[in-house]
């Protein structure tokens, strides 16, 4: 299927009445999205996990997800839910065993870099945009207010830097 964000709300749709198939391809495409995110703020095996968690919550919420167009948005705060969850389990734990961290496998560390690189690699206009929104978590308002920029300025920026984003992940993966 044609990587056109226009198909996006018609594959939310399809996999709303069970189309595994539209689930499988929305997974395909926003996979690198939500490893970006959860990378931000995970290492080692909790990496995958949270991807992995982030995808399972989506799939048995998506009927409840009303707007199909913001599916994007609505899976970027499941995966941000998602690292809170596994960071709030972590912490005690963390001081309970007092274990060194596990580095992150090779695998992770290249996606990690890739995904970090497409967001370098970006035109000005956009990455500061979407490193607020993918690495800091941060929503559209409160990017404008940081930033300066008008509310429509950041929706526009967002927008097409998450899509340029998107091809350039897609690019490394093949």
């Amino acid at each position: 299927m044609a990587g056109n964000h226009r198909d996006v709300p018609a594959l939310v749709r399809a996999a709303q009445h069970g189309d595994r198939s539209a689930f499988a391809t929305l997974y395909e495409r926003y996979t690198g999205m939500v490893h970006a995110i959860v990378l931000s703020r995970l290492r080692g095996a909790d990496v995958a996990d949270a991807v992995q968690e982030t995808f399972l919550r989506a799939l048995r919420k998506l009927t409840s997800l009303r707007e199909a167009g913001a599916f994007t948005v609505w899976l970027s705060t499941i995966a941000r839910n998602v690292v809170r969850d596994v960071e709030r389990c972590a912490e005690p734990a963390a001081v309970e065993t007092e274990e060194p961290a596990q580095a992150p496998s090779q695998e992770q560390e290249m996606d990690g870099a890739a995904a970090k690189r497409a967001i370098n690699g970006l035109p000005k206009a956009y990455r500061e945009t979407v490193t607020l929104r993918v690495l800091h978590g941060m929503t559209g308002p409160e990017i404008a207010r940081r930033t300066g920029h008008s509310a429509g300025s950041v929706r526009v920026n967002l927008h097409r830097g998450m899509k340029l984003l998107r091809a350039r992940l897609r690019s490394v993966r093949l």
